[in-house]
């Protein structure tokens, strides 16, 4: 019987309207908000799936080459001891070559708890060489996510806080 040990939840409004209006600043206030309500937590697609699947809460297309850094909306409260790894869902990745600029994204279970409310962002950009432009509908799946169980050494003596993502934890 798999382990239930994950719960995903919604950023707040604010938190989701800042990302957004950083990333995307042609949203009035009003469209972020109708954007807010409809994001939809990541879910499996069937009963076998090992990702959960992450909905785009806007429409967006990306020529070859070009980046965009998607706020999510989403957060992840899960035990500790796992991880969330992120990836392009595979047929994105296997038809256009879109890719994480991170490769592979590391949510850990301390990151819910971050003043940015623990916000998942997908930095992806399209690495097609073959001039396709990839095109993402509002409510498409784009990213999957799936958590694993990690160890820790035996001398391990970690105290450090978490306060943010990408990178905080070197600052």
């Amino acid at each position: 019987m798999m382990r239930r040990i994950a719960k995903f939840h919604k950023v707040s409004l604010e938190q989701f309207m800042n990302a957004v209006k950083d990333e995307f600043p042609e949203y009035s206030e009003a469209d972020i908000k109708d954007i807010y309500e409809s994001i939809e937590l990541p879910k499996r697609a069937t009963k076998g799936s090992a990702g959960y699947d992450f909905y785009s809460p806007f429409a967006f297309s990306m020529e070859p080459g070009s980046t965009v850094k998607v706020p999510t909306g989403i957060r992840a409260e899960m035990e500790e001891d796992w991880v969330l790894k992120l990836y392009p869902r595979s047929g994105l990745g296997f038809k256009y070559r879109l890719q994480l600029n991170n490769t592979v994204g590391i949510i850990d279970s301390d990151y819910f708890y971050s003043d940015n409310e623990g916000h998942i962002m997908a930095k992806i950009t399209n690495d097609s060489n073959e001039g396709k432009t990839v095109e993402i509908s509002a409510g498409m799946g784009f990213i999957q996510g799936i958590f694993l169980e990690y160890g820790i050494t035996t001398d391990d003596d970690a105290q450090g806080v978490r306060n943010g993502g990408f990178g905080s934890t070197t600052k």
